[in-house]
């Protein structure tokens, strides 16, 4: 994954509203943050997977910072 991956996806994380990613489960999240950032940037499979599998693995810090600011 790539610095500027990792800077969009945090971007878009921290400016979507608190709501929006607290009311989504894991697996929903996942899958809106994918569809914002294919909407911005163009993905192959891989790194659609590995993208995937960093969001799966960061939900509990998403959902942390998301209500900080809730």
């Amino acid at each position: 994954m790539t610095p500027t991956m990792l800077r969009q996806l945090w971007f878009l994380i921290e400016t979507t509203q608190a709501n929006m990613l607290l009311k989504l489960d894991d697996a929903s999240l996942v899958q809106w943050l994918l569809k914002q950032i294919k909407q911005e940037r163009s993905l192959s499979g891989h790194e659609i997977d590995i993208l995937s599998d960093y969001i799966l693995s960061k939900t509990s810090l998403i959902r942390d910072l998301a209500h900080d600011r809730a």
